[in-house]
């Protein structure tokens, strides 16, 4: 249980790092329930992380029918990642780096935390959580699930945050997904 908070706080951390600061200042996009935060956050203004919880309302209900167990695992995930996120939102623009940097370092950061928070059975919930329960029923990498609905979630935020940072919100999301595929894929090979 020690190793389980840990590693959900020490993910969220990072992933709050990730998000603030270095994809908000420059207006890019992660993928899932936290690119569609984003979305509401530049197009709204409205707080990232009480977005997501919102956001991930709908998907928790699913998880409280068909997998309880993620339900209850990935409650505390969802509640500490998105307070972080708000938490740390004074990071905006206290990482001068050019945007390419900042797309990488954003998506590795933001793709170890949900890894590591995966490698416990845990996750920020949203699309994560519902990435979970798919690769429970498919068996097929929880990574490449959530790459698939992050590619999704940035498609339909061209609107707002424009062609060119959708193509780096799109190296955002390969750095988010090859992140989390080897940090969560730590544990299962040490088992």
């Amino acid at each position: 249980m020690i190793e389980k908070t840990g590693a959900v706080l020490f993910g969220s951390i990072l992933l709050s790092f990730g998000v603030n600061g270095f994809l908000v200042p420059h207006h890019l996009l992660d993928g899932g329930v936290i690119g569609i935060g984003l979305i509401l956050h530049y197009f709204y203004g409205l707080p990232t992380g009480l977005s997501i919880i919102v956001l991930s309302l709908p998907l928790y209900a699913l998880a409280w029918f068909f997998e309880r167990r993620y339900f209850y695992y990935s409650l505390h995930g969802l509640i500490i990642s998105s307070f972080c996120i708000d938490l740390f939102s004074f990071l905006d623009g206290r990482f001068l780096l050019g945007i390419l940097p900042s797309t990488i370092i954003g998506g590795f950061l933001v793709g170890i935390g949900i890894g590591l928070m995966l490698r416990y059975e845990t996750s920020t919930g949203g699309t994560d959580l519902l990435a979970q329960l798919l690769t429970k029923l498919t068996s097929v990498n929880v990574g490449i699930i959530i790459f698939l609905i992050d590619g999704i979630v940035i498609i339909s935020g061209i609107e707002v945050v424009g062609l060119e940072k959708f193509f780096y919100s799109f190296i955002t999301i390969l750095c988010v997904g090859l992140m989390t595929s080897l940090t969560a894929a730590r544990r299962t090979e040490a088992v």
